[in-house]
């Protein structure tokens, strides 16, 4: 038996073998003087290969959500055998007599680029799909397995840890819960864990060692336990506790269709945090009243180019209109520190997240700025949504984005392409600056969100991603806590609701704080919504206090 101590940062247990992440190397190096016919065979194999991961993906999006949803992968199919680009790769191959790999390349970023040049904006769109096709057939030339697990069964997946970009392109279904050496409770592979309502484990360091791999284990996200090949007197009490845990499943189920509300009538908006449009699905499994905090970051971290404003306002249509009426809040461009884009070529910066991250980047970018807010506003035609601007420090910063959605809502106006008018304008309270002057910022919006995690990095000074601060980042500080109340009272003086969308709002012991607070909202992971659903229920608002805010 071997057991591995780390952190758990998403509870539950599950048993399954542990299966390490591969980075594969993606780069396309030219081979001269190829066996041509040999080339081609390679080239129709992956072209075959790439049909038959496209239908079977076009068939499940018909299943889960309809005709309409399965229509990007069959664009896509139709792609792999259209007659100019599969043309353009053989001229290629044959002029330069050179691998399969050079020829799609060379041809899928000829055609991107006459498709990005084209005066219709549909068609400017489609050099986003001949660059995902360009993509699939690569990969399945170089042999990179499509959302990168290569396991017939679901697996724990181990990493050192997970940027961004690689949790987007993973497949969900093939993962039970996640390892990791480094990372934190605040990484993004800890936030899809909890998002997906699956165990995961962090900080457990070069214990995690890749000859592991294989093994079969179970993981404890609550006690950040990592046992393999476990004796039977060990199994015995892990299958305990995951009978448990599903019975506690069963117990919370019974919560759906059921208020927000505490025993003497205080009410309470409990919402969801979501990555992507997949994400939906979790929200309405798990009864969520609205969306809270949609990361529109998602769209730039899986592109390999500026995402059109087409793309966007697809994504944030879907999710509108999958929402029925609930209200959707979706936060702009939220990148730079832990989030980095190569495409947007930032430079390096010693402290980037003091730097140009977030909102920031926006107002120096105010083209891609542009970009979004026409996609956000186009989709406030298909439901409720509400536009939130993160890392905002000044009142002159919240004038900006205004004048900004002022200019976009006056040109759509011009175009006459519909968008509600009263969409909410939100801001995220993330640093001691807005805290500090959030009674005038309350003033130039509609509702506020505190983002706590940023909220505790900036007030504790404690970077939110290193792994090794431990009781130094607090989110109990009650420095944190005042903050909240600080900007609580600010927002119900100007009359608007504010909500916490930092891990901190799927806390149960602090709920009796927040609700003494005033807290309107909680926006938290789809799978922490009953469990709150349930605490919420059992509580009394007005015996609540405010006792963690003492020193």
């Amino acid at each position: 038996m071997i057991l591995l101590q780390g952190k758990g940062v998403s509870k539950g247990v599950i048993k399954g073998p542990l299966y390490f992440f591969q980075r594969p190397d993606t780069t396309v190096n030219k081979v001269e003087g190829a066996d041509i016919e040999a080339e081609k065979a390679r080239l129709a194999e992956a072209q075959a290969k790439s049909m038959e991961q496209l239908e079977t993906l076009a068939e499940k999006c018909r299943e889960e959500a309809g005709d309409e949803s399965a229509v990007l992968f069959e664009t896509h199919a139709m792609f792999v055998e259209d007659e100019d680009y599969v043309e353009c790769i053989m001229d290629t191959l044959a002029e330069e007599q050179c691998n399969a790999e050079f020829a799609v390349e060379t041809a899928g970023e000829q055609f991107a680029a006459m498709f990005a040049a084209m005066d219709d904006a549909y068609m400017r769109a489609r050099a986003a799909d001949i660059k995902d096709v360009t993509r699939r057939i690569l990969n399945n030339l170089m042999g990179i397995v499509d959302g990168g697990i290569d396991s017939d069964v679901p697996v724990i997946l181990a990493a050192d840890d997970l940027a961004p970009s690689e949790t987007l392109q993973l497949d969900k279904s093939k993962i039970l819960g996640f390892v990791t050496q480094g990372g934190s409770g605040n990484s993004h592979t800890a936030i899809l864990a909890r998002t997906m309502g699956i165990p995961a484990i962090c900080g457990l360091g070069d214990s995690l060692k890749e000859e592991l791999g294989g093994r079969v284990g179970y993981i404890d996200g609550e006690t950040g336990q990592v046992v393999l090949d476990p004796d039977e007197i060990t199994q015995t009490a892990f299958e305990a506790k995951y009978k448990k845990q599903q019975e506690l499943k069963e117990l919370l189920n019974s919560m759906k269709g059921k208020e927000d509300v505490t025993l003497d009538g205080r009410e309470m908006m409990v919402y969801c945090n979501i990555g992507s449009p997949d994400d939906v699905a979790a929200v309405h499994a798990n009864d969520g009243q609205g969306i809270g905090l949609f990361r529109s970051e998602f769209l730039y971290l899986a592109a390999s180019d500026y995402p059109t404003e087409e793309e966007q306002f697809e994504a944030y249509k879907t999710v509108a209109a999958a929402m029925d009426g609930k209200r959707v809040v979706i936060r702009t461009l939220d990148i730079g520190a832990d989030k980095q884009v190569d495409y947007f070529e930032m430079k390096k910066e010693e402290n980037p997240a003091m730097g140009v991250r977030a909102i920031r980047i926006c107002l120096n970018r105010p083209e891609v700025f542009r970009t979004q807010l026409r996609a956000l506003y186009r989709a406030s035609a298909y439901g409720k949504v509400a536009i939130m601007f993160p890392m905002i420090t000044s009142v002159w910063e919240v004038r900006e984005c205004k004048r900004a959605c002022q200019k976009v809502m006056a040109e759509l106006d011009a175009e006459g392409i519909p968008y509600n008018k009263d969409t909410e304008i939100g801001i995220m309270i993330e640093t001691p600056a807005s805290v500090f002057i959030a009674d005038a910022l309350a003033k130039e919006v509609d509702f506020f969100s505190v983002g706590t995690n940023d909220l505790t990095q900036y007030t504790l000074a404690c970077d939110r991603q290193a792994n090794d601060l431990g009781k130094f980042f607090d989110p109990h500080h009650p420095a944190v806590l005042r903050a909240l109340k600080i900007a609580t009272e600010a927002a119900h003086a100007a009359g608007i609701w504010i909500g916490i969308c930092g891990e901190l709002g799927a806390d149960l012991s602090l709920l009796p704080t927040f609700l003494a607070i005033g807290i309107d909202e909680l926006s938290v992971s789809p799978s922490s919504v009953l469990p709150l659903r349930a605490e919420i229920r059992k509580s009394i608002a007005k015996t609540c206090t405010l006792d963690l805010l003492k020193c």
